[in-house]
């Protein structure tokens, strides 16, 4: 009984002791509740406060300037659009460009309170958005990774066949050409794809069996319509003369044929050309600024395909890569050896790369001021007596020998890249077709593939087909499938993380934009690639190879606009230069050597917003005003070069590149630019003007400099909103001219009145100043570090994922920062840490 007593009891106490443990954590539960209301409510009233008293004035939803609303916006932050406009919020509050500075301004612990409230109701909210990210969409190969992948299938070159010369004009989003949702494909392409995979098939494997042939040509040397007269009448066509660089507008001798060889080569292949020429008069007393040409640098000689079919021989065509050059010797006439290929109907052309600028110009000025010298002085573009009597810098030709197509070992790198070491073999035909299947889809066939490969040439062997023309017709198919011609992923539709092959395939084409080479494939068909150690092994691997160019080219088209260097060219009267030394090319090459640097020695990025070197050639020297323009020849190439005491480059933003892509040809403006810097530096996208906003031209009548006109502009109140966030961003960019030449003054307008003085200075909306150029470098330094850093890492994933980034890949994206941040914003890593992301790695 006692017994049973105490045991009562002792439950009786137990249940005591349970009911008021649970009432304890009720308790606290209710207090905690009560604390996380309190503070949830003091967060929306710190927002409250501040957006009612320094913003909502501009930005409820009856006025939205600049489009941007925020009377609608509160805590707790529980959708996507929440999350954007807090995170404009920030960053209008940070940079200081909220209020303005004609408004109120918060405290600073008012600003600091805002931010941190926001900042923290943005990470609470992480795991809210943690599986709602955005997703790849199954993308087609663009045009540079068709032919990069045929290239590498090939082992050959494909430029020379310009497959994708008719396709339609690639869209790009943002200027990225890997956006999935952009690269369409309509029926024309699919049309266009049948085709250029049977002319690349046949023209490579289906070409008839010749021997090598030898042409030799000594005379009937024609030329452009201009020179027949004096040619005939000097050198009886016994002479095939180079005048200019073919970037001019005559062309006369900026491209020399061979006229008795029109047709080209019978086939396609490796031809051996010899030409028999001299460099004359590179020591001429004529003035050497009448030709524009640096007569310190020998003579160039190039051979570039040409098609009598496709347009004027004379002319620029739309398949013509420089396929081999050489240095021309001035003493005497010298046989030159040349060893190219050259698809069937080609003709060679030959061309003078650093040659005299506009011929026709040249032969007028000289004929004016040397006509005392010829016996029969004439004026104008007569060059007859020049040839007979003058002195003037040309290449002569006197003989070229044609041989070919030159035997290969095996059938040649098509055969073997195709079929294997042993080339086409009919009892392991089927085999074969299946070998190359797996390379071109990048993964390993499955039944249906088989299936389909095998039917396509079983039927092809039933209509009567050749074995051989079986497996080439097999071929074309196998370059118009889909699974050629799409990233498509074998990844179930309900997994997230991508499997091995996809993504063996996306990395390669992030970094070579070309199929997976055999390593990258077997560490997908064993599994290890999805490890992140081996992922990572594999990205130093491929990133370390040349191949990885292609990424450097395709990123910094993308990232810094240049491939629309040439879309708005300027006046050739006033940029010659930028036609007679090709600067485009040398524009562009130095961006990509820069960043190549930083990629191997793992530099840090913010050498991109300033750096105290950078990499030139004798032709950007000369236009940076460089001391290396003195010494630097053109055979060096490109140089790295110290900027230490040069205070007007350094940076993407001293580059002629990136100058040249933010201006129009013409002229250059503050608001184009700054808007170059607001989305390429700072991934800031400004607001389009408002459709009432009249021009920047109107009523701005007594303004002398663009300075002055966006002052009259601004002082529309719907104007100055934008411009007072764009403007400052490009003004210390005004010391450049349209092609990035330094400038203290502006040209005279229309060649009237006086040059004004550029005015560098600025104030940015956080009440930043700065007087120059340096000083806007500095700025940027100082304080926007972090957000050009972050704004690369968004860049770098959008282009290798093939998807624009969304609010929601944000928190990753501040994760890498952070890592690259630690590792001193090395660009290797930044890279690496990129293609190791689970944005990445994803769907």
């Amino acid at each position: 009984m006692y017994l049973c007593e105490s045991v009562r009891r002792g439950a009786f106490c137990a249940v005591g002791v349970i009911s008021f443990a649970l009432a304890a954590m009720a308790d606290t539960a209710a207090a905690e509740t009560a604390s996380e209301n309190s503070a949830a409510a003091k967060a929306s009233t710190v927002v409250a406060n501040f957006m009612g008293q320094y913003c909502l004035q501009c930005h409820d939803t009856g006025s939205a300037e600049g489009e941007r609303e925020f009377e609608s916006f509160e805590l707790p932050i529980t959708s996507e659009q929440q999350l954007i406009t807090a995170d404009e919020i920030i960053d209008s509050v940070t940079l200081k460009m909220m209020p303005p500075e004609d408004a109120d301004q918060p405290s600073d612990e008012q600003r600091l309170a805002l931010l941190s409230t926001l900042r923290n109701s943005i990470a609470e909210a992480r795991e809210n958005f943690k599986s709602s990210g955005g997703r790849t969409v199954m993308r087609r190969l663009s045009n540079r990774e068709y032919e990069n992948t045929l290239a590498t299938l090939f082992d050959r070159r494909v430029d020379t066949l310009g497959l994708t010369a008719d396709f339609p004009k690639e869209n790009t989003s943002q200027h990225m050409d890997t956006i999935g949702e952009s690269l369409v494909t309509s029926g024309f392409l699919l049309d266009q794809y049948l085709h250029a995979a049977s002319r690349l098939v046949e023209t490579r494997l289906g070409k008839p069996t010749m021997k090598p042939k030898s042409w030799h040509f000594t005379d009937n040397f024609q030329q452009y319509e201009e020179l027949s007269g004096a040619h005939r009448s000097v050198f009886k066509f016994e002479y095939l003369c180079l005048y200019e660089q073919p970037n001019t507008d005559t062309r006369q001798g900026g491209y020399g044929h061979i006229e008795d060889f029109l047709e080209g080569v019978p086939v396609s292949g490796l031809y051996n050309i010899e030409v028999h020429a001299q460099a004359m008069h590179r020591d001429t007393h004529y003035d050497p600024k009448i030709f524009r040409i640096d007569f310190s640098e020998p003579f160039q000689l190039a051979v570039v395909p040409g098609d009598a079919t496709k347009g004027h021989i004379h002319y620029p065509q739309a398949i013509e890569p420089i396929l081999a050059t050489a240095i021309v010797p001035d003493e005497k006439p010298e046989w030159l050896s040349f060893r190219v290929w050259l698809e069937a109907g080609q003709t060679p052309r030959f061309i003078f790369p650093n040659g005299p600028y506009e011929s026709r110009a040249s032969v007028i000025e000289t004929n004016k001021r040397y006509k005392d010298e010829f016996k029969s002085p004439k004026v104008g573009v007569s060059r007859t007596s020049l040839l007979r009597e003058g002195a003037l810098p040309h290449i002569k030709i006197g003989e070229i020998k044609v041989r070919g197509p030159l035997p290969e070992t095996a059938g040649g790198k098509e055969e073997q890249a195709v079929f294997g070491e042993q080339g086409f073999q009919e009892d392991r035909a089927i085999e074969q077709l299946f070998a190359f299947g797996q390379r071109a889809y990048r993964r390993p066939l499955d039944p249906s593939d088989r299936t389909r490969i095998e039917a396509i040439y079983r039927k092809r062997l039933s209509e009567k087909a050749s074995p051989r023309q079986a497996a080439l017709d097999t071929l074309k198919m196998i370059l118009c499938s889909p699974s050629f011609l799409y990233l498509s992923e074998i990844t179930p539709e309900d997994e997230t993380k991508l499997r091995p092959f996809d993504l063996a395939s996306r990395l390669s084409y992030a970094l070579w934009a070309a199929p997976p080479d055999d390593e990258l494939f077997a560490a997908a068909q064993s599994g290890r690639l999805t490890e992140t150690d081996e992922l990572k092994k594999q990205i130093v691997r491929l990133l370390g190879d040349d191949r990885s160019n292609e990424f450097i080219n395709g990123f910094l088209d993308s990232w810094l606009n240049l491939r629309d260097i040439g879309n708005l060219p300027p006046p050739r009267n006033a940029a010659w230069e930028y036609y007679a030394q090709n600067l485009p090319e040398s524009m562009k090459q130095e961006a990509r050597l820069f960043f190549r640097n930083l990629l191997d020695e793992n530099g840090s990025v913010i050498d991109f917003l300033d750096a105290d070197y950078t990499f030139v050639d004798k032709k950007l020297a000369t236009l940076y005003g460089l001391p290396e323009r003195d010494t630097l020849r053109l055979a060096d190439g490109f140089q790295r070069v110290s900027l230490a005491k040069n205070n007007q480059r350094g940076g993407v933003l001293g580059m002629a590149g990136v100058l040249t892509v933010s201006a129009n040809g013409v002229d250059t403006s503050p608001v184009t630019r700054g808007v170059w810097v607001l989305e390429n530096i700072l991934g800031i996208t400004p607001p389009p003007p408002p459709d009432e906003v009249p021009a920047i031209d109107a009523d701005v009548s007594g303004a002398t400099t663009i300075r002055e006109k966006l002052t009259k502009h601004s002082q529309d109140k719907a104007c100055y909103v934008c411009h007072r966030n764009i403007d400052p961003l490009g003004y210390a960019l005004e010391t450049f001219d349209p092609i990035g030449r330094w400038r203290e003054r502006y040209p005279k307008a229309k060649g009237k009145g006086s040059t004004a003085k550029v005015d560098p200075s600025g104030k940015l909306p956080s009440g930043e100043t700065y007087k120059d150029f340096p000083g806007f470098k500095k700025v940027l330094l100082e304080s926007r570090r972090d957000l050009f850093a972050r704004n690369l890492i968004e860049k770098l994933l959008t282009y290798a994922s093939g998807r624009h980034m969304e609010r929601t890949d944000q928190y990753e994206i501040d994760d890498i920062l952070i890592r690259v941040k630690a590792a001193d914003y090395g660009l290797q890593t930044m890279v690496t840490e990129t293609l190791t992301s689970e944005i990445f790695r994803s769907r």
